[in-house]
């Protein structure tokens, strides 16, 4: 039996994780008015006939704090890659010399950067309601367990487990979103 709420203490574990990661790889996408490779994150091209990231078919490298070269290795991918930039709608015109593609960062306002603030609140919300929805699956299996035969006292110990690492996540959660806050509101 033991074995049975080991087993979901460490699979809620791992759930939370996944989520905490999304989380961070959601928050990553928002810019800060630096340029960053990982802005194009997300999108692909159409690289013969399948979908391909970006960074599969091109390097990306960032010149300074707002200017991103995209080069394709092969030239014909320059307007699909342009293409995908635009349909991203990530806030920043493509531009194309024939050769390599630039995005050039405005930068930021105070609005803009207070809008980012906001998308990057809501994403965290969004990761603490996937915790809490992990947590409830984590004490619905606890449960169940105690159904087959676990003990009233290994049935809190369980759920006091699972809800000590639900604190926890969580305040990664809001310490991820603060950090991010910050930055963003760095002129």
């Amino acid at each position: 039996m033991l074995e049975g709420v080991e087993a979901v203490i460490q699979s809620t574990n791992e759930n939370m994780s996944k989520a905490l990661t999304h989380l961070e790889a959601e928050v990553l996408k928002i810019r800060a008015g630096k340029a960053t490779p990982q802005m194009l994150d997300g999108l692909t091209v159409e690289y013969y006939g399948s979908p391909a990231p970006i960074s599969q078919v091109a390097n990306i490298t960032a010149v300074d704090a707002r200017t991103l070269t995209i080069q394709p290795w092969e030239k014909n991918m320059l307007a699909p890659i342009e293409r995908s930039i635009m349909a991203g709608n990530i806030g920043v015109t493509p531009q194309n010399d024939g050769v390599i593609i630039k995005l050039f960062l405005p930068p930021l306002t105070e609005e803009r950067r207070k809008e980012f603030v906001k998308k990057v609140m809501a994403e965290g919300e969004h990761a603490k309601i996937a915790i809490r929805n992990i947590r409830r699956d984590g004490m619905e299996a606890v449960k169940k367990l105690q159904k087959e035969g676990l003990s009233e006292d290994g049935v809190k110990e369980a759920e006091g487990r699972i809800q000590a690492i639900t604190d926890k996540k969580i305040v990664e959660i809001d310490h991820h979103c603060a950090a991010k806050e910050r930055e963003l509101m760095t002129v």
